[in-house]
């Protein structure tokens, strides 16, 4: 497996842990106010990307879908909502974060329909074929192995099945990229400490953002690991993308 340069990229620089520990840990840290923050800083326009990204499965439409990283299970709750599969089941390395999850879930009544389990995007426990659609919001960069999350990915997708990711991109306007800069190198950081003490979070989302090989790098990167019809849709003036592939 190839190495990337946002691969090595980790919260805490100080720590021996591998990075898979240490996103677990950072994303347990955060759990109660990653929701708060997330809305708070995105101003909410992350919900138009995932509900954007959703609807690339609306053709397709899957019985059981798996979602990687899924954090507090927005992205999991919205496919739902959207597309009505019979069964999503989400996995996230963070306990902390599936919690918050299931809290929400079970709020929503949707306890039947989403199941959140602790889980690693890098060894699905899951048999090959299990799925119709895997979703990704935000999650393919925290893998230690970008390679190998994607490889299981493609594993446990049916033949014929689909992928569709959300992650961050930058854009090539010059203005865009300037006032993208000031946002997460001096905004964010500002926000951040005025709401939580876990800043190393938000100076990681932005490193590892600028070190992800995206666009034709990524989708080239999908390509090898064996997926087909891979395209990238810049969304926001190019700082976020929705990729797809098919197995």
């Amino acid at each position: 497996m190839n190495v990337y340069q946002h691969d090595p990229v980790v919260p805490f620089k100080d720590s021996d842990l591998s990075k898979k520990k240490q996103v677990e840990e950072m994303f347990d840290r955060i759990a109660k106010k990653y929701d708060f923050l997330n809305r708070f800083l995105s101003a909410r326009i992350d919900v138009i990307w995932r509900r954007k990204a959703i609807k690339k499965l609306t053709q397709l439409a899957p019985e059981n879908v798996l979602d990687v990283a899924t954090g507090t299970g927005d992205f999991a709750i919205m496919c739902y909502k959207t597309i009505h599969p019979k069964k999503i089941i989400g996995i996230d390395i963070s306990a902390g974060m599936i919690n918050v999850g299931n809290e929400k879930i079970k709020k929503l009544g949707l306890e039947k329909n989403i199941e959140l389990i602790k889980g690693d995007g890098e060894t699905i426990l899951f048999p090959e074929n299990s799925f119709d659609a895997v979703i990704v919001a935000f999650g393919v960069r925290n893998f230690e192995d970008l390679e190998k999350g994607l490889c299981e990915i493609n594993r446990v997708l049916r033949t014929g099945g689909k992928l569709v990711i959300l992650e961050f991109s930058k854009s090539n306007l010059p203005v865009i990229k300037t006032l993208y800069k000031l946002y997460m190198e001096v905004i964010t950081p500002l926000f951040v400490k005025l709401f939580s003490k876990n800043h190393e979070a938000y100076e990681y989302l932005n490193e590892s953002v600028k070190k992800f090989p995206e666009g034709k790098n990524f989708t080239s990167i999908l390509d090898k690991v064996g997926f087909k019809k891979t395209s990238q849709q810049k969304l926001t003036l190019g700082i976020c993308s929705i990729y797809c592939g098919e197995k």
